[in-house]
């Protein structure tokens, strides 16, 4: 028998379901990483007791991981006792965890080797729901060093520099590098692949439009993707440009992010943004143009490939270098 219809008993039920294996994970989640918390923490008081063993070190562990295999089977050998040991270290507080993260998520946090690092990708796991997969590959694109400007330890309001990063990577959308894209297929591919290019281009980002028509008294225009920042409360609107950035690009997001704030931008939004996302980034351009001392309007570059870490990194280093030289200027 096929059921073409689902009837309303049944979504009920459904519902009812769903819920309860939520809270059961939640819990089951919850009682798992207090156990891994507290091995780790015995793990770590035995090495301080017995720092003076000369026969201390890997050996113990090892022995540890053998007898506890044997009594409660896989999921206690040495290299997950490393890593319960390595959860208590980074993590000596038990009440200041999440339980919204699982044990995955923990481990690979485990590996980062700032506190800075660890906060970030832990707050925006939470507050993004990513999954592992998701904070690994933000890590591996490293996320956190390509934000343009971090939050200091005081309490300050979130800016546009806290949420955009330079460079955007968008190896998700499918794009060969190899090949001219048009910027009307790369403007496709990101709406095909929305969920993922908003994981990517930071939080609080809602879709608005594509396309979006602007009428004035003499012209008409079009903007290629329009959303809304709910945590700036502010539209921020993205010109996609392949190849060299230009002075008329930007003069041509500037114009746009007027027009915006004087048709579209309502009393109780902040003003507009503009962003350029474009293929190349030419610093001098960016460095005598609106872009150097305007607020509203900024320039990131993307790449359509996740570039090897080495040559993200000197990319990204270059960018600060540039951002450094550019203040002290």
């Amino acid at each position: 028998m096929v059921m073409n219809q689902q009837s309303p008993l049944f979504s009920e039920i459904k519902e009812i379901i769903l819920e309860s294996r939520q809270r059961v994970f939640k819990i089951a989640n919850s009682f798992l990483l207090e156990t891994y918390w507290q091995i780790g923490k015995l793990i770590i008081e035995d090495e301080q007791q017995g720092k003076e063993r000369a026969d201390y070190g890997k050996s113990t562990l090892k022995n540890l991981a053998n007898q506890l295999t044997f009594e409660f089977g896989k999921g206690f050998d040495e290299r997950n006792l490393n890593n319960m040991r390595a959860f208590y270290n980074v993590f000596p507080i038990w009440n200041a965890l999440r339980t919204e993260l699982s044990w995955t998520h923990y481990r690979i946090l485990c590996r980062l080797n700032s506190k800075e690092k660890i906060k970030y990708y832990l707050e925006e796991s939470i507050n993004n729901n990513w999954n592992s997969r998701t904070l690994q590959r933000q890590i591996n694109s490293l996320a956190f060093e390509r934000i343009l400007e971090h939050k200091t330890e005081e309490a300050h309001p979130e800016t546009i520099r806290n949420l955009i990063k330079d460079p955007y990577i968008f190896e998700f959308l499918g794009l060969s590098p190899d090949v001219k894209n048009s910027e009307r297929r790369i403007e496709s591919s990101i709406i095909d692949h929305l969920q993922k290019f908003l994981l990517e281009f930071g939080k609080g980002f809602a879709f608005v439009a594509r396309q979006q028509h602007m009428v004035t008294d003499t012209s008409d225009f079009f903007i290629d993707l329009v959303f809304y920042n709910y945590i700036l409360k502010c539209f921020v609107i993205i010109d996609l440009k392949t190849g060299s950035l230009s002075h008329q690009d930007i003069g041509q997001i500037d114009m746009y992010v007027r027009m915006y704030d004087d048709l579209k931008r309502g009393e109780s939004d902040q003003p507009t943004i503009g962003i350029l996302l474009c293929s190349e980034k030419d610093e001098t351009i960016v460095k005598y143009s609106v872009l150097a001392d305007k607020k509203s309007v900024f320039a990131s570059q993307y790449l359509l490939y996740m570039p090897k870490e080495e040559d993200l990194k000197a990319l990204i280093e270059n960018d600060i270098q540039k951002f450094q030289l550019d203040n002290e200027d």
